[in-house]
């Protein structure tokens, strides 16, 4: 399913050729890739420097089946998973002290590598990670870009005792199962008047639900927006103690309306969070059996992944799409 223009909004059906890998690359036969709102950002055109035509998709799970020269990592016939970072230059600063989510030459699945909205897709070997046992390859999607960024806006969150979440996705009922475990209060918002988020959030045990303009039963320590929402920046900070933190959890958002001053100071802190690394990967794929978390998921054919997309874009999912090739 490729988008051919950034006018275009929507994905069409195409034919391609199976692709063969290059040096350093495997080639998955694809058994599922969950949808992300990064992939509604492309479609919609928020995110500006889409390859064009581009198959979308960077939460895939796959079967490898055939390596390029010089993978030594993988095994043909191994299930691997595939994420929004695929490609990092490996030399600069960034990538060296393993910060290779900032690299400038960072290139992203899905959005400048053709990714798994497929039957088959390529993928560099050194961004491609073993999958723990017990999930199918539709459980295992959302880990691999709602799990892994989740997990990351989670630890930069801190140590807060009571942490608010913003947008009540995919992302968020992976991360309140790791909060859950890690004895945390949950405190979610939602869209006003989403009673069915409110209380898919309740149900996974979040402390409290409501919509996103009200006031929380209790002050939080920290706030993560996995809402593309700019307003709910001063919102957030608003609703969060002093000393408290708000993390911006998502790759695009609306803009940021002037706040005054005096919701920053007292030493709030106000981060973004960009992208993933390879040690984020690592690390949530080994802690998400041990959890354990558990993926809500909703499956859809390949062929029908501009309702897929709609059906985010309107809010109609609770947990999270994958599309099944």
């Amino acid at each position: 399913m490729v988008l051919r223009t950034k006018a275009a909004g929507h994905l069409e059906a195409a034919e391609l050729d199976v692709p063969d890998p290059g040096p350093g690359q495997i080639r998955l036969k694809v058994g599922a890739c969950g949808v992300c709102r990064t992939d509604l950002h492309v479609v919609d055109g928020e995110l500006p420097e889409p390859k064009l035509p581009i198959v979308l998709g960077h939460e895939i799970v796959g079967i490898v089946e055939a390596l390029g020269t010089g993978v030594e990592t993988f095994e043909v016939g191994q299930r691997v998973g595939v994420p929004w970072l695929g490609f990092s230059c490996g030399v600069c600063d960034y990538c060296v002290t393993g910060r290779e989510n900032l690299c400038g030459e960072a290139r992203y699945t899905g959005y400048q590598i053709d990714g798994g909205y497929a039957e088959h897709c390529l993928a560099d070997a050194r961004y491609a990670f073993a999958l723990p046992e017990g999930y199918s390859d539709s459980e295992a999607a959302p880990l691999l870009c709602a799990g892994l960024i989740g997990h990351r806006a989670y630890r930069m969150a801190g140590e807060a005792r009571r942490l608010g979440v913003y947008g009540f996705g995919a992302a968020a009922h992976i991360m309140i199962q790791v909060a859950l475990w890690e004895e945390r209060e949950v405190f979610a918002f939602t869209r006003p008047g989403d009673e069915e988020a409110q209380a898919f959030a309740r149900g996974l045990g979040a402390v409290w639900a409501g919509a996103s303009g009200e006031a929380p039963p209790e002050e939080l320590d920290a706030a993560i927006l996995f809402a593309p929402v700019g307003a709910l920046v001063p919102e957030a900070l608003r609703r969060t103690a002093r000393g408290g933190t708000v993390v911006c959890a998502g790759i695009h958002m609306s803009d940021i309306p002037s706040f005054p001053y005096r919701i920053l100071w007292e030493e709030r802190t106000l981060r973004s969070v960009a992208n993933l690394t390879r040690r984020d990967a690592e690390e949530f794929l080994a802690l998400a059996p041990r959890v354990p978390v558990r993926t809500h998921t909703r499956d859809y054919p390949l062929a029908e992944a501009n309702r897929a997309l709609d059906d985010l874009r309107a809010g109609r999912l609770q947990g999270a799409a994958v599309l099944r090739p």
